[in-house]
């Protein structure tokens, strides 16, 4: 249930590196409590939505879960043992760059204790290191 584009103005994008700071999206605004990233990396949508599925099935139904982030970059793959040469491979996934101090994930109508812990289980599906933020 990840978002991700129907519709992009290049077929395949160059990779590119990730640095810095946030500068949007570094503040919880929607709910009560936050998952911050403490680096720079990309996520896959298979990513994004297995730490949501983690998230959403510790808080059974209680709580609302913000996503707040989209995989709008296109990633390729060659195939395996291919020789050099016969341009970029096809696309196989959609990625989204994520920035140190990006808000991930946001939870609301929750206790403390219940959402530190959800995206604590959340925070084992991504490869990035996280931190739990409580809005000011």
């Amino acid at each position: 249930m990840v978002l991700f584009p129907s519709k992009t103005k290049y077929r395949k994008h160059q990779r590119r590196r990730v640095r810095g700071k946030a500068s949007a999206g570094a503040t919880v605004n929607f709910g009560e409590f936050g998952l911050q990233t403490l680096e720079c990396g990309y996520l896959t949508t298979n990513q994004i939505e297995s730490a949501r599925k983690a998230l959403t099935h510790y808080l059974k139904r209680g709580g609302k879960v913000w996503v707040r982030l989209l995989a709008d970059k296109v990633l390729t793959a060659r195939a395996a043992e291919t020789r050099m040469g016969g341009g970029k491979g096809a696309p196989v996934a959609f990625i989204a760059p994520i920035k140190r101090g990006h808000i991930i994930f946001e939870i609301g109508g929750t206790n403390q204790a219940d959402a530190k812990e959800a995206l604590r289980l959340a925070s084992f599906k991504l490869p990035v290191k996280t931190r739990f933020v409580v809005k000011d």
